[in-house]
């Protein structure tokens, strides 16, 4: 919940006033009022747009949700699914996140698929235990089924799991580079071993927690690591644009 509409309108501007970054993709995910201003302002640039969350229903009677269709109708191309702060904040279990995937697919949107254990599961060693948990149920639902039509293909295509560890977000905590790796690639390991070695390979795995300008080449140099999900450092243009360019560095 930051910025209003002309903030949002000189932060947009700002970034389409960058030159591109080769090698990266950048996309931003405003709150749901400033979708139009910051749809309208990236319009015709590379930057694309996607909502932070959305109902799994395509329609309903559901105040103060929104769908996946009025999502892709505003200009959406992406949507953020299971974020942590739905599940700390609305309780939002494995088999919800799992059906708002599989309703964004539907629509032809791209899911960020988030997945991360809290610092108590952490301590306890139920790392992998955890992430593999999220990443069933949502797999099952969401991607393992086969679900009709070419957005839905699309979507499916080219997935994007965020792995934000939950004690590593707003804390100023980030993982190491090293335990970032062990994370991603026992994703990918496990994609493969759900059934989709093409999805695993074309997987990308965004880290988020805590990336800031000064952390975010080493974190991308990590095999695994194709990418962040940046919390408060983008709402700084100037920052977000260091970690973009981290980004495109390290992919050339």
């Amino acid at each position: 919940m930051h910025l209003l509409r002309e903030e949002a309108r000189t932060f947009c501007a700002a970034l389409r006033a960058a030159a591109p970054t080769p090698g990266a993709d950048a996309v931003i995910c405003p709150s749901l009022p400033l979708l139009d201003t910051v749809v309208q302002t990236l319009a015709g640039s590379e930057l694309e747009v996607g909502g932070q969350d959305l109902h799994p229903e395509d329609v309903g009677a559901h105040t103060g949700d929104v769908s996946g269709a009025q999502l892709a109708d505003a200009g959406c191309r992406w949507a953020i699914v299971g974020h942590s702060e739905r599940r700390r904040d609305h309780g939002e279990d494995d088999a919800l996140v799992a059906r708002k995937l599989a309703a964004a697919v539907r629509h032809g949107l791209r899911p960020i698929l988030c997945l991360g254990e809290t610092r108590d599961e952490r301590r306890a060693g139920q790392t992998f235990a955890v992430l593999d948990r999220q990443l069933t149920a949502a797999f099952e639902v969401g991607w393992g089924r086969p679900l009709p039509g070419a957005a839905a293909r699309s979507a499916r295509g080219g997935g994007v799991i965020a792995y934000e560890p939950v004690w590593a977000i707003g804390t100023g905590d980030v993982a190491t580079p090293e335990q970032a790796q062990e994370a991603h690639a026992f994703l990918r390991a496990r994609v493969a071993a759900l059934g989709s070695e093409a999805l695993a390979t074309s997987l990308r795995l965004l880290y988020g927690g805590s990336v800031k300008p000064d952390n975010a080449a080493e974190l991308i140099a990590q095999p695994d690591v194709d990418g962040f999900l940046v919390g408060g450092a983008s709402l700084d243009a100037g920052k977000f644009l260091a970690i973009i360019h981290a980004c495109g560095a390290a992919r050339r």
